[in-house]
Parts: structure tokens; C-alpha cells; sequence
């Protein structure tokens, strides 16, 4: 029965994780998977999770099934992280939450959503986007498109190509917009230019999507928000795929919600009904360990503050080696501009480097990084940033 079948490609970004392990070459840096690194190479857990944990094993008297769409107070906190507290789509009770298994499984929800109630067809995805976008909608059905997003010559957003894709969209189709720290450019729209954008989605009749996968690694917890709370208007529509995977390191825990924002209250409950069916076909509920210590930190006030401190430190620590590792290719490459590296935010940088240069890199200096020229600047350490700077310096001569 399985003798036809034939071997899948590996995965752009994690089939190269694997070669990178298998290189005996002592030195290797790794710049490819998008995992937070601290000045060691660790991905720490954090104190807050460590304490939220030692007070769940504590008190856990059971290990039953959550509800289909999840813990509800881990499903408030998180839509109260996002949104804020008191606001308006949260308080008017338009707005329906189910937690998800990482910002993933919470696409991928959304997909299904939109197919099996035929409330969408076509998503618009940025160029370049996350990798696994367009194959995470496409298995829910959704046929996939493209929109201008990057200006590769200046090394950030294409704010006119973007507003003139989005103004030729076709009412009711999805656009998927990247909330902050864009994957994989590290490059964002302004506060000013969020404005415009939501106004143009809007005035189209489309429906957001945003991916917010990486609160509080760009500039702040309220700063990073600023794209989710300009699509949050007053009886607007939009479709929300959060994470807590990286702002609280729980990458392996799988933690995600996904909110669908509607017009009433009426609409959100019927929504939400459709939201746990396409969750019940799917992995049936979330699992509870991951959601269980965001709910702790985010419900107790003494472990949030600390939580929002190990989140500065994370967040100060990658713009910092932004700022080095610009200095030290300047020192090495004085005729070329490497400040945009520094002007981006988020764990990824669209670094500017060939597919023959990434190549070159690999073979000859042992820089792993994907053929795009996106790297994880947090992959970036005072250990390698030298060698890194070194590396980069010889392929580009």
C-alpha cells in the first residue's frame, strides 16, 4: 500500500535545524530556527514560569480534558493581553475566544473556519511571509495569494505597493498581516501606517486576519499591539491567531489562541459554536499544561510584573546585538549600510545576503541561514557575533 508513496521535502527552516546538529564543524552558528537564544545559546525558562509551574503541580488535582475551545480564564487574560483590558470588543462580548495548541494550530483553526462555513475562499499573504502560511491555509482549503510587502532596496515595508494590492483585493476575501515583528523581514508598518492600512482593508471589505505571534519582542507589551487595536474598531471584524509560545518561552507547550472578533454578541455565539466544531474535527481540545502557566502569571500580579521584566531582558537583549552586530560589519565593510539591521525588530532580519552568499556561508564558514537571507538575530551572541561579522565580510567580497 505504501510503496509509492514518495519521501516529502524537508522543511525549509527545520530540515536545515537538522543539518546544522549533524555538522561535526566546532564554531557553527546557527541563525535559522526562530527559537529565542539568550547570550549563552540557551532558551531559558523563564522565572515566572518556573515559580507559576511549582505553584500548578501544588494545587492540580486532575488531569481530565480541558472544554473544547479551552481554559475560559486563560482564554480572557490572553484576549486581555492582546486587546487590553476594558476594551471595547472585549466588554461588548463580540468577541469569541478558543485556545489553541500555539499560534499554529490556532491558523490553522481559523482556516477551517472560514472554509466549512463558507465564510471565505481566498487569503492574501505578504511576500515574503512565514514559510508555513501558505501551506497551513491551503490544508484548511483556502486557495492562496499574494500581496507586495517588502522593498528589498530599502530594507523595509513597501507601504504604496501595499496599499495599491490591498485596493484590488476582491470584497469578502481574507488578508493575513503580520501584527508586529514581521516574520521574516524584522520590518513593520508605522502607527501611522497601520492607520492606513486598516482604513484600506476596511474600505475593501476585507477581512483581517492577524498573525501576533510575537508580542513584546519588538518594542513593548502596549507598543506591539498598536496593529491589533487599530483593526479593533467599533463593530469592525477581524480574526485574531496569538501566541505565548515565545513571550513566555513555552515553545514545546504548544500555547495559542485564536479570537474571531464580530459585530454583536449574537453573531460571536454562533461563531464560537463553529470555532469548537472545527476544533472537535481537529485535535478535539487544547492541551492544558502551557495555558495553565500563562494563567497563572497573567491572573497573579506579582508574577505578571516579573513575567513583563524577563520579557524586557529578552526583548533589550536582541536589540542590543542589533546595534553590535551593525557596528562590527560596519567596521568590516565600511563602504556598506548595515544600519537597517538595526532599525528592525523581532527575533528576524531579512539581512540582505544572496542565496550564494547563505551558501557560501554554510559550505565555507559553518553560518547556517536560510536562503532568503532571513536570519534569527537572536541566534547572535557576543561568543560568535565576531566570527558572524567575519563570515559575512568574506562572502561579500
Amino acid at each position: 500500500m505504501f510503496e509509492s508513496i514518495q519521501a516529502a521535502p524537508p522543511d525549509a527552516i527545520l530540515g536545515l535545524n537538522e543539518v546544522f546538529r549533524n555538522d561535526p564543524r566546532p564554531g557553527k552558528i546557527n541563525l535559522t530556527v526562530g527559537v529565542y537564544k539568550d547570550e549563552s545559546g540557551l532558551t531559558p525558562i523563564l522565572d515566572c514560569v518556573k515559580e507559576a509551574e511549582r505553584r500548578l503541580v501544588a494545587k492540580e488535582t486532575s488531569k481530565g480534558y480541558l472544554p473544547i475551545d479551552g481554559d475560559p480564564d486563560y482564554c480572557r487574560l490572553t484576549a486581555e493581553l492582546n486587546f487590553g483590558a476594558g476594551h471595547e470588543v472585549l466588554e461588548s462580548g463580540r468577541a469569541a475566544t478558543a485556545q489553541a495548541p500555539g499560534g499554529t494550530g490556532a491558523l490553522r483553526v481559523a482556516g477551517d473556519f472560514l472554509t466549512s462555513t463558507g465564510a471565505a475562499r481566498t487569503i492574501w499573504c505578504s511576500v515574503p511571509t512565514w514559510p508555513n502560511h501558505p501551506k497551513v491555509f491551503e490544508a484548511s482549503g483556502l486557495q492562496v495569494k499574494n500581496y507586495a510587502y517588502f522593498d528589498a532596496d530599502r530594507h523595509g515595508v513597501n507601504l504604496d505597493g501595499m496599499l495599491a494590492a490591498i485596493r484590488e483585493m476582491p470584497a469578502g476575501d481574507v488578508i493575513c498581516l503580520h501584527a508586529c515583528c514581521h516574520n521574516p523581514t524584522g520590518a513593520d508598518p508605522s502607527p501611522a501606517d497601520w492607520k492606513l492600512i486598516a482604513d484600506a482593508v476596511y474600505d475593501r471589505g476585507l477581512m483581517p486576519l492577524l498573525d501576533f505571534a510575537y508580542l513584546g519582542f519588538g518594542t513593548g507589551i502596549d507598543e506591539d499591539a498598536v496593529a491589533l487595536r487599530e483593526f479593533a474598531r467599533p463593530g469592525a471584524e477581524l480574526i485574531v491567531a496569538s501566541s505565548c509560545s515565545k513571550n513566555f518561552g513555552l515553545y514545546r507547550e504548544r500555547v495559542g489562541s485564536l479570537t474571531v472578533v464580530t459585530k454583536d454578541v449574537d453573531t460571536a455565539q454562533a461563531v464560537a459554536s463553529q470555532v469548537r466544531t472545527a476544533v472537535r474535527v481537529n485535535y478535539s481540545n487544547p492541551p492544558s499544561h502551557g495555558g495553565a502557566i500563562v494563567r497563572t502569571v497573567l491572573g497573579d500580579a506579582e508574577l505578571r510584573s516579573q513575567w513583563e521584566r524577563e520579557l524586557a531582558a529578552m526583548r533589550d537583549r536582541i536589540n542590543g546585538i542589533r546595534k553590535v552586530f551593525t557596528q562590527k560589519m560596519s567596521e568590516r565593510l565600511p563602504d556598506a549600510n548595515f544600519s537597517f539591521i538595526e532599525k528592525q525588530i523581532g527575533m528576524f532580519s531579512f539581512s540582505g545576503l544572496t542565496p550564494e552568499q547563505v551558501d557560501r556561508l554554510k559550505v565555507e564558514h559553518a553560518v547556517y541561514a536560510v536562503r532568503s537571507g532571513r536570519i534569527n538575530v537572536a541566534g547572535i551572541m557576543p561568543s560568535n557575533v565576531d566570527a558572524l561579522c567575519d563570515a559575512i565580510a568574506a562572502v561579500s567580497s
